[in-house]
């Protein structure tokens, strides 16, 4: 997908969330994010994209910016600025940060619309510092929705936005491996089908429970929360000196006439 193309998703997929549909997905994110985001500490956080959901809500690290594309429009910028965040215009394959300099990254619905996923994941890990977080929201192609999505791009009637590619968990978590970015905890939810109404989706709301007890796996849209490895970095602790002392010995001394 070029970078027209990207950007044209991207377009989509902020009306989308608007929709009954969309506000289920943001309901179950927030709710999430809230959750992962509340205990990461540091000083510097970013969410780049959708700024419907506000990921750093329940984060209280002092320096927290939402980030959107160099293109965006004047009305995303007005809805970051709601949420009390700077808003910064940029390009997510060219982060404007410095080399280990970010503590927590947000990612909700970005790679599997970027012109170049596999790009905006390498500056990521170039600006998080070492034990940096990264947080990643996605949908999840093997699920309901994600098979009326593919159903749909052969009747031309898609139920979510026009996309480059959806990316699966187990695929996720190889491109974080090769970063060094070790996963540290995985969830699903969205179980309900791919309703267009808020009533038809209301009722089948006891698909969530099930959905996590029964096909965990199988949720529309999965978030992944991920750290920044270094390799040769050790914690380093007391240097306890373990070895016993030896205790004096008397040494024989001769006396001379």
């Amino acid at each position: 997908m070029d970078s027209a193309a990207s950007e044209k998703s991207i377009i989509a997929l902020d009306e989308w969330l608007l929709s009954p549909a969309g506000a289920y997905v943001r309901a179950f994110e927030q709710a999430c994010l809230d959750e992962l985001t509340a205990d990461i500490f540091g000083y510097n956080a970013v969410q780049i994209g959708v700024p419907q959901i506000d990921a750093l809500a329940a984060n209280r690290m002092p320096n927290k910016w939402q980030a959107a594309t160099r293109t965006s429009t004047s009305d995303e910028l007005e809805i970051a600025a709601s949420g009390k965040q700077i808003a910064v215009a940029l390009d997510f394959a060219e982060l404007p940060f410095a080399s280990q300099s970010l503590d927590l990254v947000v990612l909700p619905h970005v790679l599997e619309f970027a012109a170049e996923p596999h790009q905006v994941l390498r500056e990521v890990e170039r600006v998080l510092i070492p034990e940096g977080q990264v947080i990643i929201c996605g949908f999840n192609p093997a699920s309901l929705w994600g098979v009326r999505q593919g159903l749909g791009k052969v009747t031309r009637s898609g139920y979510l936005p026009a996309a480059g590619e959806f990316i699966s968990m187990p695929r996720m978590k190889d491109w974080l491996k090769l970063l060094n970015l070790g996963v540290t905890r995985s969830h699903f939810g969205c179980y309900a089908p791919p309703f267009r109404t808020t009533q038809w989706i209301n009722r089948f709301a006891m698909m969530e429970g099930a959905g996590q007890k029964w096909w965990p796996y199988l949720g529309a849209v999965y978030i992944v929360h991920a750290v920044k490895r270094v390799k040769g970095m050790h914690l380093i602790g007391p240097a306890w000196n373990k070895k016993t002392s030896r205790a004096p010995q008397a040494v024989p001394a001769t006396n001379r006439e």
